[in-house]
């Protein structure tokens, strides 16, 4: 059987016009902090050399990532809220979702290597040096790109070839898996398993990772007989699980344990906080609250050497 459709119609966000001003300005400027944030730390590490180090060369590598994460979605989602088609094309459609499911694949493996190189710098800061070298931390940053791109890779390009006949309407603002088998004129019961049961598979396994990791790193820290031990615990841990939590929670309720009853605005609610709001705070939790990371966007931005207690004030 052949597709006849050759292009989905993206309801977005419908409702009154006032109301699509207000979403449309919010996402925007969402988009904007984004892309600031992650492009600065992109700079300050590129141009300071006391930053090139494994941490924040993972840093960089992580910014460019968050980047390319929300240019395949929001731009397209901003251009919905004032179209009068909303059309996206058959393969616009399989393209973003290729690249949403393989950057945000990509972005688990990356939480995971991020998450052991503070576990080895905190629990085995002796050989830290000797263990994360540049070319190890080259070596898993390839492979995060390699397992993100390749891990769905199969499965959406069987989903593309579902036949696909029509209603064409999708009730969401990107090309998600759910939305997009519900078009299918064919059966998809059997895809649709293998694609959840496969992003089960990378979410479970890099979430308990990361969990292990970061518990690992409190348990060596909070070892220290001081309270700046516990507070460089918390420190160093607690705003990342917040991250993590909130990127890990979101995801698992749409791709490893769905609710059918929830609604199609709960979903789309959901999507939009992984997708959008998570990139935003990144910037912020990983790296701009770093003494090392604002001194070196101070002397990058405003051309000028700080005293390392002046930076502190800023």
């Amino acid at each position: 059987m052949i597709s006849t459709v050759t292009q989905f119609v993206l309801l977005g966000f419908p409702g009154p016009w006032k109301i699509r001003i207000i979403f449309f300005s919010m996402i925007l400027l969402v988009y904007i902090l984004t892309l600031t944030g992650n492009m600065a730390i992109i700079c300050a590490v590129r141009w300071d050399h006391r930053l090139h180090t494994p941490m924040y060369m993972l840093l960089a590598n992580f910014s460019f990532l968050e980047i390319w994460y929300v240019t395949c979605t929001v731009p397209n989602m901003l251009v919905i809220f004032f179209s009068k088609t909303k059309t996206i094309s058959f393969s616009g459609c399989f393209t973003q979702f290729y690249f949403f499911f393989s950057l945000g694949t990509t972005e688990c493996f990356f939480l995971c290597v991020m998450a052991y190189d503070r576990y080895l710098a905190i629990c085995h800061p002796l050989h830290y040096p000797s263990i994360m070298t540049d070319q190890l931390c080259g070596i898993l940053v390839s492979l995060c790109r390699l397992i993100g791109f390749l891990g769905h890779s199969i499965s959406i390009f069987f989903i593309s070839q579902l036949p696909f006949c029509g209603p064409n309407i999708i009730d969401h603002f990107l090309c998600d898996v759910d939305p997009l088998m519900a078009l299918s004129c064919a059966p998809t019961h059997t895809i649709g398993h293998v694609f959840h049961s496969l992003s089960s598979l990378f979410i479970i396994l890099t979430m308990v990772y990361i969990l292990g990791s970061y518990t690992l790193v409190l348990r060596t820290v909070l070892q220290v007989p001081s309270s700046a031990g516990w507070q460089k615990a918390f420190s160093t841990c607690g705003s990342h699980l917040v991250v993590v939590s909130l990127f890990y929670g979101t995801i698992m309720m749409m791709y490893v344990s769905p609710t059918p009853g929830n609604s199609v605005a709960m979903h789309k609610i959901i999507t939009l906080i992984y997708s959008v709001v998570t990139p935003v705070l990144n910037p912020l939790i990983y790296s701009l609250r770093n003494k090392d990371m604002k001194y070196a966007l101070h002397h990058v931005f405003c051309g000028r050497e700080l005293s390392r207690q002046n930076s502190l004030c800023i």
